[in-house]
């Protein structure tokens, strides 16, 4: 019987090697998923650089599950173009076409009036009450690609 004891143990060590293993495994693998994220949000200046359409609200161009490229630059943001921002009391970003910028002359701050290209009106009602325009720290990205 000795040879049985023997074999169960030979089986339970090797058991609990393959386990270890595998759990090192999924660690690099989960380190190295996040090195990247943090490596492209220093590439790309965005807190988000990889973003997801959740709405159809830019039908046909963006369609919902689209996935897109951000970066943000010190360029300055023009009409037409497509931001991903974040408003006061709202979790989820949105992505929309910049439809006006507006230049305060007294401070020289641009502030900027988004419309999802599939909407009839601007996005004044989705920003926070009171809010007409948004503001640069509410961009988190330009989309790239």
């Amino acid at each position: 019987m000795g040879w049985i004891g023997e074999s169960i143990e030979s089986i339970k060590s090797l058991q609990i090697r393959q386990v270890l293993t595998q759990g090192v495994s999924l660690g690099m693998i989960v380190t190295s998923a996040l090195i990247i994220w943090k490596a492209l949000m220093c590439i790309t200046g965005s807190e988000s650089p990889v973003v997801v359409v959740l709405s159809g609200s830019m039908e046909p161009g963006f369609k919902r599950g689209d996935i897109l490229f951000l970066h943000m630059s010190k360029d300055p943001i023009r009409a037409g173009e497509i931001v991903v921002f974040n408003v006061d009391g709202r979790e989820i970003p949105i992505v929309h076409r910049v439809i006006k910028v507006h230049e305060r002359q007294d401070t020289g701050e641009v502030e900027v009036l988004t419309k999802g290209d599939n909407n009839y009106g601007d996005d004044r009602l989705l920003y926070a009450q009171g809010q007409l325009w948004l503001k640069r720290q509410h961009i988190m990205g330009r989309a790239v690609g």
